[in-house]
């Protein structure tokens, strides 16, 4: 029986209805986010991811390409719940409903996340990260104490690191929890209980004797975020910066970090690594010693040797007494010789020098003498020169107004006025002529000279 088409009903090839449906679809829904459970997760040789999400309502196919899947923080696996993002499509080949997966992160790690980040800031301007306050570890370290799950996986692994490596150091194990809602209290109790015990001195080991801890490992194996998050606890950070002695936190794996890993003296990327780094191997300690042991032998014995040659060389001097009271007698000899010709030497430099002195003494001090004599002179000489009297006696005169003032120049006289002319040898009153006539500005020229008259010789 055959049905038939509806006239101008439009007829699809598949690929194209496909593509339209996931152009619909993208159209429809854009960017989406959903979360389920990874099931049936592969990947290709490219690097590409496909698995299928799913819940107790259905699954739906995704892929997330390899660059998509290179940038995502952790390794998905078989069984996690996650949250995608992406956007829905079709795939042609076979008709199916897909996700292409963009992001990717665990499901209930949001708020989990944000809550470590808010109490790292908060504990970290406390001071609790301060790098000043972390301390160095005991190289040789006389007991170790080890807080975790004595059930836990990381325990059996620090074991036998330590037994490895420093089986002669005795280790007490504080047990706690390590996961779990009860597991920071726990954890409080076995470090405060460990304090107390160590401030008190009442740790013993196996065979009752004290045991000395100079180092805490503060461990637990790798597991998510949720499985580690009881070292996430700011009362248990607290506590563990009161810790009385250095404390190594191995939480997890390398990648992992917790609040307690920022509070101890020292991280360590894992359980076995924390033992490691606690203990030096005993080797290590052996070849140490065995040099040291032999530097001392070295030492001793050429000690030993210097001290047995000046014991021979005192003997061989004691058995001949008047040899060493001759060898000394000699020497004491030598010494007031040198001392006595020592002082004559220092005697004769110094009656030289004294000789030298005087006879130098006379004649500096007569050029000396000599040098003053004539700066003298010449000083009287041009005192002479500036002497006014010295020009009076060439006979010049100097005039004074009855004030005293000394005349220089012809605008300082009036017509009828008595002036003073101080000469050589005494001194005249003078008076100035009713009409003195005043110099002319303009110089009138000197009559030519008489012809001069030649002598008859």
């Amino acid at each position: 029986m055959s049905t038939a088409r509806a006239p101008g009903a439009r007829v699809w090839p598949v690929g194209a209805l496909c593509l339209a449906i996931g152009d619909a679809l993208q159209a429809r829904f854009g960017a989406v986010a959903v979360e389920g459970e990874i099931s049936g997760l592969s990947r290709a040789a490219s690097g590409h991811l496909y698995f299928a999400l799913k819940d107790a309502q259905g699954q739906l196919r995704c892929a997330m390409f390899r660059r998509a899947a290179q940038l995502a923080a952790f390794e998905p696996a078989e069984g996690d719940r996650v949250i995608v993002q992406g956007r829905v499509s079709v795939y042609g080949p076979r008709g199916d409903l897909q996700l292409v997966v963009e992001s990717m992160r665990r499901a209930g790690l949001g708020s989990l996340y944000e809550q470590f980040l808010q109490l790292k800031q908060r504990l970290q301007q406390e001071g609790l990260f301060d790098a000043a306050r972390k301390r160095p570890l005991a190289a040789l370290p006389r007991g170790l104490a080890i807080v975790t799950s004595p059930n836990a996986a990381a325990l059996h692994d620090v074991l036998s690191a330590l037994r490895r490596r420093a089986p002669h150091v005795p280790v007490l194990l504080a047990p706690a929890l390590v996961q779990g809602a009860g597991a920071p209290a726990s954890l409080r109790a076995a470090l405060a209980q460990l304090y107390e015990g160590i401030a008190q001195g009442r740790l013993r080991r196996a065979d009752g004797q004290p045991l000395h801890i100079d180092t805490i490992l503060l461990v637990r194996g790798g597991g998510s975020i949720e499985d580690l998050w009881a070292f996430n606890d700011a009362e248990l950070a607290r506590l563990i910066v009161q810790s009385p002695v250095p404390l190594v936190a191995g939480i997890g794996h390398e990648t992992d970090f917790t609040i307690a890993d920022w509070c101890a003296d020292l991280r360590a990327p894992t359980p076995t690594a924390a033992a490691e780094l606690a203990a030096l191997p005993r080797q290590q300690l052996l070849q140490a010693l065995q040099h040291n042991h032999d530097r001392l032998t070295q030492a001793l014995d050429r000690y030993g040797m210097e001290q047995q040659r000046r014991l021979q060389w005192a003997g061989h001097m004691l058995a001949r007494p008047s040899a060493l009271l001759a060898q000394h007698a000699a020497q004491l000899q030598r010494n007031a010789q040198r001392l006595r010709h020592s002082g004559q030497q220092q005697l004769g430099r110094q009656a030289l020098r004294l000789q030298q002195h005087g006879a130098q003494w006379p004649r500096a001090l007569q050029a000396s003498l000599q040098a003053q004599q004539q700066r003298l002179a010449q000083a009287a000489l041009r005192l002479r020169m500036l002497d006014p009297q010295q020009a009076l006696e060439r006979g010049y005169a100097i005039l004074s107004t009855a004030q005293g003032e000394i005349v220089r120049e012809p605008a300082q006289l009036q017509p009828g006025q008595t002036i003073t002319a101080r000469l050589a040898q005494g001194s005249a009153t003078l008076q100035v002529p009713p009409h003195t006539p005043r110099a002319s500005p303009h110089p009138q020229p000197k009559p030519p000279p008489a012809p001069q008259q030649k002598l008859p010789f």
